[in-house]
């Protein structure tokens, strides 16, 4: 029997015994609707690369333990690439950071950019930039970092030696009290 016409099976035991043609075979046989299904799940053409190769690393590293309920390795090989691709949809979830509202651009365009409209949004934006200045110096820079400027919650951890968590939870925590401020000078 040619090698390509190996059951997925019989390469899946090859491959867990090292072989890396099997691999390839496998590969060759399934890559396409891997590819496919992680293009419908994943959020960027990056993480569908990742995900498809991380797909089939995974199933290198746990061929031994493999058991297929089907003649083929194929549905084994989706289900894994849909845990991946949830994986890298909650990655890109934490790392993204949060802009502030614009409402008072769109509200600007909306009554075509009126002079007392956009006095008051410019007014409205130096309050909370002084609000914002008013945080604690740390807070105020995760703050300034992530909702000013829109750098990810994970670039801002690494940069200020925190972790994603103390980042996210500053974040919340500005947040929370300039929304207070907000709620406190309306009324």
């Amino acid at each position: 029997m040619d090698a390509e016409e190996d059951t997925d099976a019989e390469l899946l035991r090859r491959v867990a015994a090292g072989d890396q043609k099997a691999l390839s075979i496998v590969f060759d046989r399934h890559a396409k609707a891997v590819t496919r299904y992680a293009w419908a799940l994943a959020p960027s053409r990056m993480d569908v690369e990742e995900v498809v190769q991380d797909t089939f690393v995974t199933m290198w590293r746990k061929a031994g333990t493999i058991t297929l309920a089907e003649a083929s390795l194929l549905p084994w090989l989706l289900v894994t690439c849909r845990f991946l691709a949830r994986n890298a949809v909650r990655k890109a979830a934490r790392n993204r950071a949060d802009a502030l509202p614009d409402e008072h651009s769109s509200d600007l365009l909306a009554l075509g950019g009126r002079r007392d409209d956009a006095d008051r949004a410019r007014e409205d934006l130096r309050w909370v930039l002084e609000e914002i200045e008013r945080l604690d110096p740390i807070d105020r820079q995760v703050c300034e970092l992530c909702l000013v400027e829109g750098v990810p919650y994970a670039q801002v951890a690494r940069e200020m030696n925190l972790t994603v968590g103390a980042v996210k939870q500053r974040v919340s925590r500005s947040r929370a009290r300039l929304r207070k401020a907000v709620t406190v000078d309306e009324n």
